[in-house]
C-alpha cells in the first residue's frame, strides 16, 4: 500500500541526485548527504535496496558509489516506490489479516484500489522528467554539462 514516508522521499531524492549530477565516476553516499541533507543511516539502507531491485549499482572500492542501473528514461517513480513499500511492508496495517468485515472487505479494497491509481501514475514520470524539471527550475548542478552516463 501506498504510504509517503521520509524513506520513500530520501530514495527519490537520492536516485534524481545520483542523475542530476552524474558524471564518469559513481556519485559516493557522503556526497548525496551533503547536497541533499539525508542521513546516512538511512541513506545507505535506502541505497543498498535500489541496488538490489536494480535501479542503482554499487561500485566498490576508494572512489565507489552509486550510478543508475539505466538510462534516465527508463527508471519510474514507481521503480522507486516499490523498493521503498517492500522495505516497509512488514508495518502496513492495510495488509494485516485480522480486522473487521467492513475493513477487511470494503476499506482495505479501496486503499489498494487507490494506491494502484497512484503507482499508474508514478509509472509515467521518469527521473528524466525530474531531472528536467530541476533543470527548468534553475536548480544547480556540480556536473556542469550533466551528461547521463548510464549504458
Amino acid at each position: 500500500m501506498f504510504r509517503l514516508s521520509r524513506k520513500t522521499l530520501f530514495a527519490i531524492e537520492a536516485v534524481l541526485d545520483i542523475a542530476y549530477h552524474a558524471s564518469p565516476a559513481p556519485v559516493q553516499s557522503r556526497e548525496i548527504t551533503r547536497r541533499q541533507g539525508i542521513p546516512r543511516r538511512y541513506l545507505e539502507q535506502v541505497l543498498q535496496n535500489l541496488v538490489r531491485a536494480g535501479v542503482l549499482t554499487g561500485v566498490r572500492g576508494p572512489r565507489g558509489g552509486y550510478r543508475l542501473a539505466r538510462e534516465r528514461r527508463r527508471i519510474t517513480l514507481a521503480d522507486i516506490v516499490r523498493v521503498i513499500l517492500e522495505m516497509e511492508a512488514r508495518d502496513d496495517p492495510s495488509e494485516a489479516e485480522d480486522g473487521s468485515p467492513l475493513g477487511i472487505d470494503i476499506v482495505r479494497p479501496l486503499w489498494r484500489e487507490i494506491a494502484d491509481e497512484y503507482m499508474k501514475q508514478l509509472q509515467e514520470i521518469t527521473i528524466q522528467d525530474l531531472c528536467d524539471r530541476a533543470r527548468e527550475a534553475g536548480v544547480e548542478s556540480e556536473e556542469p554539462d550533466r551528461v547521463d552516463y548510464t549504458i
